[in-house]
């Protein structure tokens, strides 16, 4: 009913699932991979880890602001160890709205890695965001044929290129 899309992503990266959980959960990288976010960090809110993420967008779209939960486990499935990343929107009185920035106020990420051998792992994404505000609908058709596709092909690029911070 709202005309947005749910992702739903499925492929094989040349990478092991820890890794790129590990990406998932690094804020200092996604910042320097992706220079439209400006502003990430997390701080503690009623004793869970909240998220607050700021992207500043092209001139003809309002920049948009973030403030979400994320965790990580280990999960145990026939056997076989999953990685999970869950991720979603939250409303905390510490994280207030701004001014020029639209709250992102709907986004949910599922994230599922299991080891495929040989340093390889099978994923499954699932994807929803809800940007809020207006962006006209050639941005929402460029980002479904160019930018979901090409996701998986950037993560893998992304894992192959990522240095652990110790």
């Amino acid at each position: 009913p709202t005309g947005l899309y749910e992702y739903k992503l499925i492929g094989t990266l040349r990478a092991p699932p820890d890794l790129l959980a590990d990406i998932c959960m690094d804020l200092g990288y996604i910042r320097r991979q992706i220079p439209q976010v400006t502003e990430a960090y997390e701080t503690e809110c009623n004793g869970e880890t909240v998220i607050y993420l700021k992207m500043e967008l092209p001139f003809f779209l309002s920049g948009r602001d973030c403030v979400y939960v994320q965790q990580r486990r280990e999960l145990d499935f026939r056997g076989r160890k999953v990685q999970v990343v869950l991720a979603k929107t939250t409303s905390v009185p510490q994280f207030p709205e701004r001014s020029g920035f639209i709250r992102v106020r709907q986004c949910q990420v599922k994230l599922a890695v299991q080891s495929n051998g040989s340093n390889r792992s099978k994923v499954f994404i699932y994807y929803f965001i809800n940007p809020g505000g207006w962006i006209p609908s050639w941005i929402f058709n460029l980002a479904a044929e160019n930018g979901i596709p090409g996701f998986l092909a950037n993560l893998e690029d992304a894992c192959l290129r990522y240095q652990r911070r110790t």
